[in-house]
């Protein structure tokens, strides 16, 4: 019988390759989301500054019950497919529906209008936390090898990165060839039309990206005798109460969440600093390319210099230095340099790889619970760290807004200078504060360095051998 070709991480190709590509896939199905929602809100649908807060806070209420509880749904599913792969199945038709109709300009006014984009994007986020969770989950069930984890993770953000490449480089081309609107330039500018057959694009290319994993990994927990099964399902209110006792996963998830709200907030406004600092809109393609392509190169050696170096040692230099770059764009984009722009773009986008390593911090966290409470709620942790991502979306989606107002800004116009330096703050400055403060929570708390890891699988192979004896 001829012999299974396997990676560096230890598994089978066929499945690394389905886990990278599905991995790509949830994460740009949620691109034009995370990218130009705010935009779309604010100059197609022109909705208030008020009205985008009170969506996105309400949302976040919603997911604070929503994401813990499809994180122990999918926990406690049991099929001959897995936990999570039977969701990756379902989830992701209901993701493309939910996108299409969240950059839906319908004709609407006043408080309709801003119910129904509410409800929306509401119905879309649960949709993505399907999906996220369940990939998230997955890679904690195809192997039990923190390094072999951290691998994986690095190999499917390389695949993350070259999707959001290639997204990035078509997507605003799209948008602007399925508008009609002319702005005053006699260029064209991007319109209700064309933010949706850009967002229909995206979901035809990736559902079958995610159906692919779904159907080409394999759980190996489905192999566990049924006693070990058994010992995890233990009642919704005693997990909830070992997840918040796992003091290493509540870091971890706050870290993540903390350097969420930088990153992802500067992503948000990262298309008003392109057009109104910067002072071009089909710069906005390269800039949002360069930085996923740099991202990509950034994870390729996450692999050697993690096992090297160690996860936490490599994650705090990548965030300080983030942090650093970040500032000095602040300062040169006092007089803007479009190749300069660029360049300081693929150094942060290259630094910002780093966030690959928040997701080994959480699979870490789940193996933590499992040695010390007996617990391993994979969907749960990982729901959990999905709401702080989302979260950290919201707060920043609730204050950006209304931070353009103050500063001035008025849509589809020529900025003031006050304006124009307070976005150029708000992209540049600000995320490398929250990327500082992300560091405190794993400095002083979180200690699961690599011995510490090898002691826990090793002791949890151990038991796990233990249970299947008995």
């Amino acid at each position: 019988m001829s012999e299974v070709k396997k990676t560096s991480t230890g598994l089978p190709l066929g499945s690394t390759v389905a886990y990278a590509i599905g991995s790509s896939g949830a994460n740009v199905s949620f691109y034009m989301i995370n990218n130009y929602l705010m935009l779309f809100y604010t100059d197609i649908v022109t909705l208030s500054a008020a009205a985008i807060s009170a969506i996105m806070l309400i949302a976040r209420i919603w997911d604070a019950v929503n994401d813990p509880m499809m994180g122990m749904i999918e926990d406690r599913t049991r099929t001959r497919w897995g936990k999570f792969r039977p969701w990756l199945m379902i989830g992701p038709p209901f993701l493309a529906i939910f996108n299409l109709l969240t950059f839906t300009a319908f004709p609407l006014e006043g408080t309709t209008k801003a119910i129904v984009c509410g409800i929306c994007y509401i119905l879309a986020g649960m949709a993505y936390t399907v999906v996220q969770v369940a990939i998230n989950g997955l890679v904690n069930r195809i192997t039990n090898d923190s390094q072999a984890k951290m691998n994986v993770i690095a190999i499917a953000q390389i695949a993350n990165q070259i999707g959001q490449v290639i997204i990035a480089a078509v997507l605003m081309p799209i948008i602007l060839r399925f508008s009609s609107t002319i702005g005053a330039d006699g260029a064209k500018v991007a319109d209700g039309h064309g933010y949706f057959m850009g967002t229909l694009f995206v979901c035809i290319v990736t559902v079958p990206m995610i159906w692919f994993a779904a159907w080409k990994c394999r759980e190996v927990s489905t192999d566990e005798p049924a006693k070990v099964e058994k010992k995890e399902k233990k009642p919704l209110k005693e997990s909830l109460k070992l997840v918040a006792k796992n003091d290493q996963l509540v870091f971890s998830v706050l870290s993540t969440f903390l350097a969420c709200i930088g990153i992802i907030g500067r992503y948000a406004v990262l298309s008003y600093y392109v057009i109104y600092v910067v002072g071009s809109y089909t710069l906005i393609a390269p800039v949002f390319s360069v930085m996923s392509f740099a991202q990509m190169i950034g994870n390729m050696p996450l692999p050697y210099l993690t096992k090297k170096f160690g996860k936490i040692k490599v994650y705090m230099w990548a965030n300080f230095l983030s942090a650093g770059f970040l500032i000095l764009l602040f300062f040169l984009s006092k007089a803007p340099n479009n190749a300069v722009i660029i360049a300081m773009s693929a150094i942060i986008g290259f630094l910002s790889a780093s966030g690959s390593i928040s997701y080994s911090f959480t699979c870490d966290s789940v193996e933590y619970g499992d040695w010390k409470y007996g617990i391993r709620d994979d969907g749960l942790a990982f729901s959990i760290m999905s709401f702080g991502v989302k979260l950290s979306q919201a707060l920043t989606g609730a204050i950006a807004a209304p931070l353009l107002v103050a500063m001035g800004y008025v849509a589809n116009q020529a900025q003031s200078p006050s304006t124009v330096n307070g976005i150029n703050a708000l992209v540049n400055i600000a995320p490398a504060v929250m990327l500082i403060i992300a560091m405190l929570p794993i400095i002083f708390k979180y200690r699961l360095d690599e011995p510490t890891m090898e002691k826990i699988t090793a002791e949890l192979t151990e038991r796990r051998a233990a249970e299947q004896q008995a």
